[in-house]
């Protein structure tokens, strides 16, 4: 007794607004053993005389207790306690006054039901099920309540009985769902009858046997708006997000109450944009689909645009610095968002003819909120309406930068927002054919002193201009682009020194960023103009509130640097790098969301590009961080305002906002921050040594999961395409997913590259955990892609670790040879590369294979079409791998037969590196008077000179190459024997002749 009241006093203390004693108390709480606490806090749910608040303390606890330690303690229970647990909590939802508790024990029961519907499906708890049906068909109200509660909270509770009692949850639900006196039971039932079909959504027939349901459903999430109570309209959400086949049958029916309730301004906007949702969410689930139903989309049209001039007047709107959390529920962000997302989700071939009509009208409106949501209006169907706005983009874009000089400065925004947008969503049309037009303006916007925020934002828009921008057509405008520039960069740090403010500043220096790095080497004479002021930034400016400007700069420093040069920028490097490996220092500091992190891990790679070897000094530091960013879950990615508009803070999400970058963001954040993390890996560079144990368990963990993954998504776009609503619109967007997943296997390739060229055989074992997951992706049925990767993983294996790779040749011999005749140039590409390093590295064990592929290489060189784009590089790696098994393995290949032809297929123009290969190899055969290649009182020479011209031509020799030099030597000592000479150089045409001229002259 005396221990329940002190635990009592603990609950109470749990609570405390103190924090020292509420610390306390959790520490105490956390040393009782678990099955104490069970006894302790039952007691307490069930204690008459005890206080709602403890009561409702107790009943959390238990709930937790039981989701989160259930094996730990359970089990140990005593049968009878176990029987105890269970009968009181029964008892307490009968006889428990308050509606409150109730539910909270409620939600008790269903937990521990949860847990005790065993692997088999069997509900160990059968007494609960007894009481669900007696409580369904109750009088008393509170009972049919609780039955519904648990019901809702946990709809497998019928474990492998579901079947059986399949009509007796259906009529339930209905009888429950006509409850004319009580509308929280009509209310209850729509939510467990939305919970039953949630959790049941892969089951075709159950859905189709419950569709009836469905208007039911809709009838309530229509009463329960109104009695502002939004829980049915979110179920109605998850269930168009998860199961939009259940809404099928009453699409249409689904689809006009959730325009009725969106256009009703009676409702609160967090209604009225849920209701919104339930289109847009359709629009993306299930497209074609929605596709059916065009006439309800338009009509969806007017209320987003309609949303999105619902817009505060502020007049410290355009000075604000801090750029304050963008309202994520307001109704012009969730309108901008929805068109985004439904332009996206069913193209612009639908959506573009339903909305260009109402922007034209808008843009010509005298009210300002009408101008700007116009001008955002049109930045959002970008991405979606790709295709078709491309066709008239000349008349929008006079028409938009008509608005950069519009008397409103939040309009003048919005007509940057929008440039910037197109600049990204068109590059590089939009680049090439406006650039003239577009920087003028944009400069002139950025001149505005007197707003800031506008300042900001037409540099934001000119970093996404020149970022995809070609160099040949930034570089006259360079000089123009520096000095602005550097007039804002100064003015705007004397601004910082003096007031605090940092906003345009952000944005300036990564404009500079973005010019260096378009305009590469064209920057030097620029460098010492802005170098001292970025380097005073990163030093000073430490404060939590200037993270991001740091970070930015930071990214403009490694930008300028790589553009510049290693002798440029060498003098600053190791300042910089140390400046760098301060905050790095503070690494583990940083909090997960802070902004430097990213930009760190890039300027780091670019750094390593710079400095080459020099970089090794600083991998130990480097590593942590590298590691922990690499195997991110892609859940921390940086967000744009519309995933955020998906995932509630209620979810255990947090929010960063990266300043006015929202409406700039790429969608693949946290894709490109892992893929930069991985090719940051930089061991090639650093090679042997850079990679503990410890790097390597984790980088095997990393990449193994991404493998895993990638097959995973795969069978998942499979299951689409046999879809009933599939057809050629879902196939775009699942291509587009495809080529993300491929991304990633490229860099999954590049990791393993890097290591193997490192480590060499050394690091097979550690390869062997991944070996049946790359032996996956070379299986005749995977897409070309997973081929052409998975190969050239074993390209490295043969090359690196020969000859003990042979111990795994039976993975990978058969798929490789196949691969020679494959439809795919890529795939025969990576196989033919394959045979060349066989024969040059692989040993004895690879000789028959070498000469089985003979016959192969040949037949792919000498098809049809084998010279075409498409074609060429993989038919002159076959035949630069025909020159490397003749070269170091003449005994697999008929050489005196094969050589002629072999002359005869060079040179090669598309692959320099493989082109290299074949000229060393002509160079041994000249120099060896090879008679076959010299032909009959050296008749070929015309044709030999006619390839080495063509090879300088090309820039497939270079002049630092070995060959060069034997080249020109062959070349000199023909010089020497007049008629032999006339009679090559004849053939030779003008450019031919010039570059045998320049490579006696460099060699």
């Amino acid at each position: 007794m005396a221990e329940q009241q002190q635990f009592y006093l603990l609950l109470g203390n749990l609570m405390s607004p103190d924090n020292g004693i509420r610390k306390q108390s959790e520490e105490t709480y956390d040393g009782i053993p678990g099955q104490n606490k069970v006894t302790f806090l039952l007691q307490a749910v069930r204690d008459a005389t005890g206080t709602e608040e403890v009561k409702q303390m107790a009943a959390v606890l238990l709930r937790r207790l039981l989701s989160s330690s259930f094996e730990e303690i359970y089990p140990g229970l005593t049968v009878e306690m176990q029987t105890a647990v269970k009968t009181e909590l029964l008892a307490s939802i009968q006889t428990e006054a308050s509606p409150n508790i109730r539910k909270k024990v409620c939600d008790i029961a269903a937990e521990l039901s949860r847990n005790l519907v065993g692997d088999d499906g069997n509900n160990q708890w059968p007494e609960l099920l007894k009481f669900l049906f007696d409580s369904v068909n109750s009088q008393d109200v509170s009972l049919r309540e609780s039955a519904l509660h648990i019901f809702w909270n946990f709809p497998g509770i019928f474990g492998n009985q579901q079947q059986h009692y399949m009509e007796v949850i259906k009529r339930m639900l209905v009888q429950c769902m006509q409850d004319q006196e009580n509308p929280q039971i009509r209310t209850l039932a729509a939510r467990a009858a939305a919970s039953f079909v949630l959790s049941n959504e892969g089951n075709t027939p159950l859905l189709k046997h419950f569709s009836d349901l469905l208007p039911g459903i809709l009838q309530v999430v229509n009463e329960s708006c109104y009695q502002a109570d939004d829980s049915v309209l979110k179920s109605l959400v998850e269930i168009a997000d998860t199961a939009p086949k259940y809404l099928r049958p009453n699409l249409e029916a689904t689809l006009q109450l959730s325009l009725k309730l969106c256009a009703d301004t009676n409702l609160n906007n967090m209604q009225r944009q849920l209701a919104l949702e339930v289109i847009v969410t359709l629009s993306e689930t299930a497209a074609a689909m929605l596709r059916k139903h065009t006439a309800i989309v338009a009509q969806s049209v007017p209320q987003m645009l309609a949303m999105m001039v619902d817009l505060e007047e502020d007049e410290e709107w355009a000075m604000t610095d801090e750029l304050e959390e963008d309202d994520f529920d307001s109704n012009a962000v969730a309108g901008e968002s929805a068109l985004d997302r439904i332009a996206c989700g069913l193209g612009g071939k639908i959506v573009l003819p339903m909305i260009k009509q109402h922007i034209m009208t808008m843009l010509q409106n005298p009210d300002w909120k009408y101008r700007h949501a116009g001008l955002m209006a049109l930045s959002a169907i970008g991405e979606g309406c790709h295709q078709q706005m491309e066709a008239i983009l000349s008349e929008i874009v006079s028409f938009v930068l008509l608005f950069c000089s519009d008397p409103h400065p939040r309009v003048r925004y919005a007509a940057c927002n929008a440039i910037g947008q197109m600049a990204t969503d068109f590059a590089p049309t939009f680049q090439k054919k406006f650039h003239d037009k577009v920087i003028s303006a944009l400069l002139q916007t950025m001149e505005d002193q007197t707003n800031p925020r506008v300042q900001a934002h037409a540099a934001a828009a000119l970093i996404n201009f020149t970022e995809d921008c070609p160099k040949s057509l930034l570089v006259p405008y360079l000089e123009s682009l520096v000095q602005h520039l550097h007039v804002i960069m100064v003015a705007k740090l004397q601004e910082l020194i003096q007031k605090g403010t940092k906003l345009v500043l952000e944005q300036v220096v990564t404009s500079i960023a973005s010019v260096a790095d378009t305009a590469e080497e064209k920057f030097v004479p620029y460098y010492d103009l802005f170098m001292p002021s970025l380097k005073h930034i990163v030093e000073n400016a430490v404060q939590k509130e200037l993270r991001l400007l740091r970070g930015k700069t930071i990214e403009c420093i490694s930008l300028i640097g790589l553009a510049v040069g290693k002798e440029k920028f060498m003098p600053d490097a190791s300042a910089v790098m140390q400046l760098l490996l301060k905050t790095q220092t503070d690494f583990n500091d940083l909090e997960d969301d802070d902004p430097q992190i990213s930009y760190m891990i890039s300027a780091w790679a670019r750094m390593c590009k710079i400095l080459g070897k020099e970089f090794q000094q600083y991998l130990p530091v480097v590593m942590g961080p590298l590691m922990k960013t690499a195997s991110i879950k892609p859940e921390v990615a940086l967000l744009d305002t519309q995933d955020m508009e998906n995932i509630s803070e209620d979810d255990g999400w947090e929010f960063v906002n990266l300043g006015d970058q929202q409406s700039f963001g790429i969608k693949t954040a946290g894709l490109e921050e892992k893929a930069t993390a991985c090719q940051m890996l930089c061991v090639e560079l650093m090679g042997d040594g850079c990679l503990n144990t410890e790097h390597f368990e984790e980088l095997g963990g990393i990449l193994k999961g991404k493998l895993e993954e990638h097959f995973k998504n795969q069978e998942l776009r499979q299951a689409k395409r046999q879809d009933e609503d599939y057809d050629e619109q879902v196939e775009e967007t699942l291509q587009d997913e495809d080529e993300n997943d491929v991304y990633i296997l490229t860099k999954v390739s590049d990791i393993l590259h890097s290591v193997f060229s490192a480590y060499k055989e050394k690091v097979l074992p550690w390869f062997e955990q991944l070996m049946p997951l790359i032996v996956q992706l070379i299986c005749p049925s995977r897409p070309w892609a997973d081929r052409q990767w998975g190969l050239c993983i074993f390209d490295d294996v043969v090359e690196h670790c020969s000859p003990t790779s042979f111990k795994y040749a039976d993975l990978f011999l058969r798929p490789m040879l196949q691969s020679l005749v494959d439809a795919s140039p890529e795939v025969r590409q990576a196989g033919a590369y394959g045979v060349g390093v066989m024969a040059q590295y692989g040993g004895e064990s690879y000789r028959p294979f070498c000469t089985e592929a003979i016959a192969l290489l040949v037949g792919a060189i000498q098809a049809a079409e084998s010279r075409s784009k498409e074609n060429v590089n993989a038919t002159e790696n076959c035949i630069s791998a025909v020159g490397k098994v003749m070269r170091f393995r003449p005994e697999c290949a008929n050489v005196t037969e094969i050589l002629p032809h072999w002359l005869a297929w060079l040179p090669l123009n598309e692959d320099k590196e493989e082109a290299a290969h074949t000229f060393d190899f002509l160079c041994d055969l000249i120099e060896s008077n090879n008679p076959i290649v010299l032909g009959p009182d050296n008749s070929n020479l015309p044709k030999i000179f006619l390839i080495i011209a063509e090879g300088v031509a090309n820039e497939s020799v270079k002049s630092e190459d070995a060959c060069s030099k034997r080249l020109a030597n062959v070349v000199r000592q023909v010089q020497t024997s007049g008629g032999l000479w006339t009679q090559c150089i004849s053939s030779l045409n003008e450019a031919q002749t010039k570059a045998l001229q320049s490579l006696l002259s460099s060699a």
